[in-house]
């Protein structure tokens, strides 16, 4: 037992030195992480419901169809699991602290299970803590805030813990499924439907690992049928997510930026280490094969995505997010290949030891490793709500005339430079809950249509390829932000109703045509946020009621007006009683035929559509089905544990 539990607690204390060195208990509010809490708030205000209506960013927008909510989802349930003492805050630094700890904990699990181990498993466990590359690293999953992807790279190494067998005597036994009674088919299905909610790019290498598991040992054909059976189980769990995402997909645009993915030195010390355990592996237990197989696997499905799909146009899961899953694959791998499958009881802890020594030595070197965090890095939330003023900031926006805020920039900058890389905070994306203000841009890369006509001039089809913390300070709606033409803003920002203009000190010496605009006065300035407000308000709609909003419309009898909100298929329009026409405008903006009466108040609803109820009732049918499954299997004694 000390064997096991003995190297846990020495990997659990660093973590935790490290988290409360860099997390510490202050809600973080760095680069994507004020945007990751708007999701969860807008969980626990609107629901569950991954189609339900999000009026704060962009227009509006259906937020958690496009983006996996799985994090959101698990922010809100420690939320609810806590009976509100957790408030949406302290739930989401609880949710921040988990998806750092996690991967090293899961890793240690899956590797202690496999080597029978736990010394020989603490190498693979603290690369997996510290990996700090791709975009679910330290770097990426947890200084940036991409937390979905993240916790998504952790649950893989407990899929690998659940599909291999427990290790006896320092021996793996071989690797088996349904000879484990039903239990691991019976929790995988909702352990891959948990990595699809969270993030979708990890599913190709959960859907690897268990095609391996199923091809380890004949029947092959029988055991390949379960797992497709499994595979579709988690498909038909999450339809309430992906049904309605893959029938709306016109109303969403693909993020194909970032850069494709490289070769460091860590990688190729880990790929060289999974030769090692490959070579190993072919004299040991199946467990240790479909380990050692699965990066080798995983990186024929990463190379076919960026050599073949994305040059055919299908971005959806672009490779340099995919391969992530490669990167836990070859971690594990590695500790494979390092602690080996047999060894003297007296000598584990050295090898383990000797294992991790080396793995730090390799992160001082070139930073693969996030193996300590500088305070300058990691800056606290009284830091960046003091430096900014953010409580006086809110409080002006909250006076400004009726309408939405534009924001010339998606975040604010911590340091003086001009790198678009340098420290920021998207901390503006927050406004709506701040400020009780609906907002245009202020937010990361997102993939509204309303965001691809900020980003790059046109609402239409195509993917977004550029990351918008270039364009901060650069450009707006495609064009320099010298270059804008006064009339042309005029209009546009009319239709998306904005009615206040921020802007930094630095953005100055460009916008100066804004100082000249004839429906724009420059209104105050606080540090170095600039405020322009247009000298009349704009009616955007008001929500009256779960579903229900309201917004005059003015024009001609039988004209479309623009209804200054984004255009979604689930909106239906009516004017006493009589149902209006709608249809998208040039700008992504909803557009509503007036009657030929004219103009008034028109009532706007929103509710789910076909692909929505039956994506629900889908998941509700499969849930009913799981559950009769485990009814079934513990009724015969066999779910003990999964």
């Amino acid at each position: 037992m000390a064997a096991r539990v003995l190297p846990l607690a020495l990997l659990l204390v660093y973590g935790v030195l490290f988290a409360a060195r860099a997390l510490g208990t202050e809600l973080v509010l760095f680069d994507d992480h004020p945007g990751q809490l708007h999701r969860l708030w807008h969980v626990l205000t609107r629901g569950p419901a991954p189609w339900a209506w999000q009026p704060g960013w962009w227009a509006g927008y259906p937020e958690l169809q496009f983006y996996p909510p799985g994090a959101a989802y698990a922010g809100a349930l420690l939320h609810w699991l806590s009976l509100g003492a957790l408030s949406a805050e302290g739930a989401y630094q609880a949710l921040v602290w988990l998806a750092y700890l996690l991967p090293g904990l899961t890793a240690y699990l899956a590797l202690a299970r496999v080597l029978g181990s736990g010394w020989l498993a603490l190498p693979g466990a603290f690369v997996a803590l510290t990996f700090s590359g791709g975009t679910s690293g330290v770097e990426g999953g947890v200084h940036i805030g991409m937390l979905g992807a993240r916790l998504a790279w952790a649950l893989l190494p407990l899929l690998v813990w659940l599909l291999a067998p427990p290790t006896r005597s320092g021996v793996p036994d071989s690797f088996t499924l349904s000879e484990r009674a039903g239990r691991a088919p019976w929790c995988a299905a909702p352990l891959v439907a948990a990595i699809v909610l969270l993030h979708p790019a990890a599913l190709p290498a959960a859907v690897v690992l268990v095609l391996l598991a199923a091809l380890a040992r004949p029947p092959r054909v029988r055991r390949l049928g379960g797992a497709a059976l499994r595979l579709a189980l988690a498909a038909a769990l999450t339809a309430f997510w992906w049904l309605p995402l893959l029938a709306r997909l016109a109303h969403t645009r693909a993020l194909a930026w970032g850069e494709r993915p490289g070769v460091d030195a860590l990688t190729l010390a880990l790929a060289l280490l999974a030769v090692l355990g490959l070579v190993r592996a072919v004299y040991a237990a199946r467990a240790a094969v479909v380990l050692a197989l699965w990066p080798w696997a995983l990186a024929v499905v990463v190379l076919l995505d960026g050599a073949v799909l994305e040059p055919l146009g299908v971005r959806w899961l672009p490779a340099n997010r995919v391969v992530d899953g490669l990167f836990i694959a070859l971690i594990l791998a590695a500790g494979l290949g390092w602690s080996g499958f047999r060894t003297r009881p007296r000598r584990e802890a050295l090898v383990g030891l000797a294992g991790v020594v080396l793995a730090v030595a390799a992160g001082l070197g070139g930073g693969a490793l996030a193996l300590w965090p500088r305070a300058a890095v990691w800056p606290s939330a009284h830091q960046i709500e003091t430096g900014m003023r953010l409580g006086n900031f809110w409080n002006g926006l909250r006076r400004v005339p009726e309408g939405r805020v534009l924001f010339v920039r998606s975040g604010v900058p911590l340091v003086f430079g001009t790198d678009w890389w340098r420290p920021h905070t998207h901390v503006t994306a927050l406004t709506p809950v701040g400020a009780g203000r609906e907002i245009v841009n202020g937010t990361f890369t997102h993939p509204a249509p309303i965001a691809a006509l900020v980003y790059r001039g046109d609402a239409g089809p195509g993917p977004i390829r550029t990351l918008v913390e270039r364009l901060d300070g650069v450009s707006l709606f495609g064009r320099p932000l010298d270059a804008l033409d006064p009339a042309s803003f005029a209009r546009d920002t009319e239709r998306l109703g904005v009615s206040a203009v921020v802007a930094l000190d630095l953005d100055l010496p460009r916008l100066a045509w804004l100082d000249a605009h004839p429906d724009f006065a420059r209104a105050w300035q606080l540090g170095f946020f600039v405020v322009w407000t247009r000298r009349a308000g704009l009616a955007i709609p008001k929500e009256i009621a779960p579903g229900r909003w309201r917004v005059l419309l003015e024009g001609a009898p039988g004209a479309w007006a623009p209804a200054r909100l984004a255009y979604y298929p689930l909106w239906r329009a009516s004017l006493g009683g009589a149902a209006l026409e709608t249809r998208r405008g040039a700008l992504g903006d909803l557009e509503v035929r007036l009657p030929p009466g004219g103009g008034g108040t028109v009532e706007l609803s929103y509710a789910p559509g076909a692909p929505e109820l039956a994506g629900a009732a889908l998941s509700a049918l499969a849930l009913a089905a799981w559950a009769a499954a485990g009814f079934g299997i513990r009724r015969r004694g066999a779910l003990t544990a999964c």
